[in-house]
């Protein structure tokens, strides 16, 4: 009897050491579903993080990516308290005054990442994009200094030109020259102006880029300064009805060139400042990534994208000075590009990006990718617009044609070019393409699918966390069944004991202590000495009254997402 004995101690101790590992997986497994989901989430890939300056680390790799001038040294205000308490909601009460075109453009257009949107003379819609590069956290060292230039540059035409009703090709062109594309634009004389953030470099072309040679080059190839005939990753380019230009000197020397049509610098303007939060009054002439240029002509404006400030600078185009800014807390710390419309007395049409804050802490940090329209007038948020009414993911550029009626959209991933037509133009659509896009939020046709990375597929959060739930579920089973024999052979082991045998009260006491969930008994199905079978789940008076106390107390933790270089 003593043996007996010993031997359930000794299988007591074993299963509450099971019961410890089972513990201990569960939580690795948690664990890793977290990290998976803050790599995924949280990828640099194409986006700087949203870090406040003083923050350890971070700001110092910041300050590394942001090298140039140097960082300026500002008192930013103390951030007002939002007026809006709760964004989520002031989204929501947006109108949708755009509607998207979902089968623009023609579905035999290949695209890399999109990074830029524009307009040559006769209305066609020019993108330039990235093909087979992305911009990684290997892309450029800490000097700047492009690190895949043995790879040459991109072997197919990067800019193409889009029939703005049908979408399809007209024309294509930069083949074999540049590395990594950034922005485009177009002068009154249909001339092209591009950037390249790998090479350092700003490029005027012909028209359709005839000749496939350049006009003017400004910059130094592959070498980053901020001298005046140096650039360190410009962004964007805007051209002056006399042919003066303005350059955004960019990622690291944040500021703002102007110069002649033969290509002499005039002006300069900027520094380099990032405060991590946006404000509805900021001190002016401060950037953090001037990331895209419009021009407003009836007030002779420059209006740059203050990216990583969340809000547009407005300045005079003559002298440099600061005019105005615009900013909304619903558009968030983040903002991409923005274009002019002189449509209903002025108006920006803009895009935000995600936030790469951890977390959301308070109902005024909810982040969502929209395009926004901005009366110039007002300062106020008109209405918004996304792919089907949803959010985007990584919009990079926008464009507006001039009456304001339809807006075009770059996007890095997926790799999409947009367009969204207002609604007082947009033509009804037929019952079979409402009822598609009701089984799609994205309405992506199987042709598309291999062309544009649809944004639907499962996260990796959410197949790590659908395995580690379905390892956890087994564990439980295989548990429950070795619970189930041990008590099985306990109970035939004391059953032909006499009752009185104090050895048996003794192992019968020692058997129930080592129930997992408490010390009552309760039968089960794999109790029966005949093993387990389904008709076992039934006793003589149908099912067993289900104790839906043991159930209240079984929920499943709830998990934070993150919000996401270009």
């Amino acid at each position: 009897m003593k043996r007996s004995s010993s031997n359930n101690n000794n299988s007591c101790t074993r299963s509450h050491s099971l019961y410890l590992a089972i513990g201990i997986l569960w939580s690795v497994c948690c664990t890793l579903a977290t990290s998976a989901a803050v790599n995924e989430n949280q990828s640099t890939q194409r986006y700087l993080h949203n870090v406040a300056v003083g923050s350890g680390s971070n700001s110092e790799r910041l300050q590394q990516m942001l090298k140039g001038v140097g960082a300026a040294e500002i008192n930013w205000p103390q951030r007002a308290k939002p007026q809006v308490t709760d964004v989520k909601t002031e989204l929501a009460k947006l109108n949708t005054t755009y509607v998207y075109q979902n089968s623009w453009p023609a579905n035999n257009v290949k695209l890399g990442a999109v990074t830029a949107v524009s307009f040559d003379k006769a209305g066609n819609v020019v993108i330039f994009h990235r093909v087979d590069r992305i911009w990684d956290q290997t892309t450029f060292n800490t000097a700047n200094v492009y690190q895949e230039r043995n790879r040459g540059p991109i072997k197919e035409n990067t800019v193409l030109g889009l029939e703005p009703d049908s979408g399809q090709v007209l024309y294509e062109w930069g083949k074999n020259f540049f590395y990594l594309p950034h922005g485009l634009s177009t002068d009154p004389e249909d001339n092209v102006w591009v950037t390249d953030v790998a090479m350092h470099q700003v490029f005027k072309f012909s028209p359709r880029g005839e000749g496939g040679k350049p006009l003017l080059t400004l910059g130094t190839a592959f070498h980053s300064g901020n001298g005046p005939n140096k650039f360190c990753k410009p962004t964007a380019v805007a051209v002056l009805n006399n042919g003066d230009f303005f350059v955004a000197d960019g990622y690291c020397n944040a500021r703002i060139i102007k110069y002649t049509k033969e290509g002499e610098q005039i002006l300069v303007w900027g520094q380099n400042s990032f405060s991590g939060y946006s404000y509805d009054v900021a001190p002016a002439n401060f950037f953090a990534i001037p990331h895209a240029l419009t021009l407003v002509p009836e007030l002779e404006l420059l209006c740059a994208a203050d990216r990583e400030n969340g809000r547009v600078q407005c300045f005079y185009s003559n002298s440099g000075t600061f005019h105005s800014q615009y900013h909304s807390p619903l558009i968030g710390d983040r903002l991409f590009s923005m274009a002019y419309t002189p449509a209903a007395g002025g108006q920006l049409v803009i895009v935000n990006g995600p936030t790469a804050e951890l977390g959301v802490s308070s109902p005024q940090d909810h982040n969502e990718v929209h395009g926004f329209v901005m009366s110039m007038r007002t300062k106020q948020l008109v209405s918004k617009f996304g792919p089907n009414n949803l959010q985007f993911e990584n919009p990079h550029d926008v464009a507006v044609t001039e009456d304001g009626n339809t807006i075009y959209v770059a996007e890095l991933s997926p790799k999409r070019i947009h367009k969204f037509v207002h609604k007082s133009l947009a033509k009804p659509m037929s019952l079979s393409a409402t009822k598609q896009i009701s089984k799609s939020d994205m309405s992506v046709t199987a042709s598309d699918v291999d062309a544009t990375r649809t944004r639907h597929h499962p996260s990796g959060k959410a197949i790590m966390v659908a395995s580690m739930m379905l390892l956890f579920a087994g564990s439980t089973f295989v548990l429950a069944l070795i619970m189930a024999r041990r008590r099985k052979r306990g109970n035939q082991v004391i059953s032909s004991m006499p009752p009185s045998d104090l050895v048996y009260r003794e192992l019968a006491a020692s058997n129930q202590s080592c129930l997992p969930f408490g010390t009552h008994n309760r039968r089960h199905a794999w109790e029966k000495t005949e093993g387990f079978k389904l008709g076992g789940l039934l006793d003589r008076n149908g099912f067993e009254k289900l104790d839906q106390n043991a159930s209240d107390e079984e929920h499943d933790p709830e998990t934070t997402t993150l919000s996401q270089f270009a």
